[in-house]
């Protein structure tokens, strides 16, 4: 078997690419507004009410009609992965690996159209959209190796007079709960990571971007994935998602959101419910309020390169982007002279035609971070934006930057999850790593420095689980950057990573005494 690569992004500065990726979009509208069912057990389910995706660039525009499943629904699907359950968890890891490897070869295939619906229904520019797409064939192509290399016994110390064996198994049904700020890879990383290691899923997308997972739902049928393995479940979050939780036939549930409500599926999946016979497992990446601390011996320019793009690449809307950039009295006028010029040149529109700076997902987030700035304005000097942009149709806000903020500040501890950045003044080194750590998150944080003792340092002591230096704190790759985080951040998951494919499966040793036994005729 070839070894695995990652896919490498277009590079979308070269017209031919651009022009692909424009054709797509056309392709892709001429199918808007098209209602999608359920798929439980391969059958296609209808439901009275309705969920409705819609362009965040442009509210009105309709992407498609998708269902809104309640408790009776979600027993179905519970019944249907049980089902199925039994017979594929005894099919080989080899053959469960290969209908990753073929689903792989479609998304390459169809590469420009899954981008074009992502910049469609999240609102992702066409780079953003792409390396969504590429880490999803990456998790693909990665996971299948993976669990064809835990497919297999496992070593142990020999031991006299005894054959012993030691393998996985895997866990039972899944609920899968992804986001809708990586509304391709980070929901084909956990699917798939669940059910290529024998598992059966119920795959619960954001109802912000539902149709990104009815692409991974199709192309799974395409490959002839038994029916039952992967259940496309759109449902009320209130109705279904709770009952899915709490159901004593549910093993795990693999969660990536907000830190509330991953606290509280940890909490009701810690309850045992009447007939549970298992602790369930909660795999969570819950957010974060990533730092970048610029050193007073930093390359100052590309420190305020660094900061941008992950403050600012699809809006802040990442788990990953740099909110607070702690930067040394030392360098801090020079720093923020800069910053100031760079944000204001970034240009915002749609991510239809390649704007850098695209819109916000929907209402509620553009009034959520919209209340964050008045707040900032009480706490911090706004440096440049704070506004929405009204001459543009859809949930537009302007990347926003403010300075001299307390490090305790609302706008320096909670997270915001929009283009909102947080400038924060230490007094040295010490000083700054003593903030970068002040948060009960710890998922990404990066340094700028030209002094190796303090990139030593801060790689002791700067505790966030994804640590880069000299470069952006967003963009992990499988397999290069294993990702997930500590503290309130979530359970150090590590997605793309040798150890992820643990966490869906169980350990089982079998010892037997060697002794002659005969074979009844």
């Amino acid at each position: 078997m070839k070894a695995f690569e990652n896919q490498t992004p277009y590079d979308f500065t070269i017209k031919q690419n651009i022009d692909k990726q424009k054709k797509a979009l056309e392709q892709v509208r001429k199918n808007f507004g098209k209602e999608y069912p359920n798929i439980i057990d391969g059958k296609e389910v209808y439901t009275v009410k309705k969920t409705k995706s819609y362009n965040p660039a442009h509210p009105s525009e309709l992407i498609g009609t998708f269902q809104k499943a309640g408790q009776k629904e979600a027993e179905m699907a519970i019944n249907a992965a049980l089902k199925a359950f039994e017979t594929w968890k005894y099919t080989s890891a080899k053959e469960r690996a290969d209908y990753l490897f073929k689903a792989a070869k479609i998304m390459k295939k169809r590469r420009f159209e899954i981008n074009a619906w992502m910049i469609s229904e999240a609102g992702k520019n066409y780079a953003e959209a792409d390396a969504d797409t590429c880490e999803a064939i990456d998790f693909c192509e990665f996971y299948a190796r993976e669990a064809i290399r835990y497919g297999q016994d496992q070593p142990l110390t020999p031991y006299p007079g005894e054959k012993n064996r030691y393998f996985y198994i895997p866990l039972g049904v899944g609920i899968c709960i992804p986001p809708w700020n990586f509304p391709f890879a980070i929901m084909v990383g956990i699917t798939s990571a669940a059910f290529v290691t024998g598992n059966t899923v119920i795959l619960k997308p954001s109802s912000d971007t539902p149709m990104m997972a009815w692409l991974f739902s199709e192309i799974m049928r395409e490959v002839g994935l038994p029916d039952g393995v992967l259940n496309y479940f759109v449902a009320s979050g209130a109705e279904a998602g709770d009952y899915l939780v709490t159901h004593p036939k549910t093993r795990f549930i693999s969660f990536t959101g907000s830190m509330e409500v991953g606290l509280r599926i940890n909490e009701l999946a810690a309850k045992k419910s009447e007939g549970q016979i298992w602790i369930k497992r909660v795999i969570a990446e819950m957010g974060g309020k990533d730092s970048i601390i610029v050193d007073s011996e930093a390359d100052i320019d590309e420190a305020v390169k660094g900061v941008v793009v992950s403050a600012f690449g699809f809006q802040g809307q990442k788990c990953s982007a740099c909110s607070r950039a702690i930067v040394d009295k030392k360098v801090y006028n020079e720093f923020i002279k800069k910053l100031k010029v760079a944000v204001e040149e970034l240009s915002i529109g749609d991510p239809a035609e390649n704007f850098p700076v695209g819109p916000v997902i929907n209402a509620a987030a553009e009034k959520t971070i919209l209340g964050y700035i008045k707040i900032g304005e009480k706490e911090g000097k706004l440096l440049t934006g704070g506004k929405k942009v009204e001459n543009l149709d859809g949930y537009y806000l302007e990347p926003t930057v403010f300075t001299d903020v307390d490090p305790m500040a609302r706008i320096s501890q909670e997270e915001i999850f929009g283009p909102v950045l947080a400038v924060i003044k230490a007094k040295d080194f010490d000083d700054a790593l003593k903030i970068a750590n002040n948060t009960i998150y710890g998922l990404t944080g990066s340094v700028y420095s030209m002094n190796r003792e303090k990139l030593d340092r801060a790689a002791k002591e700067f505790h966030v689980g994804n640590l880069y230096f000299n470069r952006k704190c967003t963009g992990a790759i499988v397999d290069v950057h294993p990702f997930g985080g500590f503290n309130m951040s979530g359970t150090d998951s590590k997605a793309g990573s040798r150890d992820y494919l643990m966490l869906f499966l169980q350990g089982k040793s079998v010892s037997e005494k060697i002794t002659r036994i005969t074979k009844r005729k």
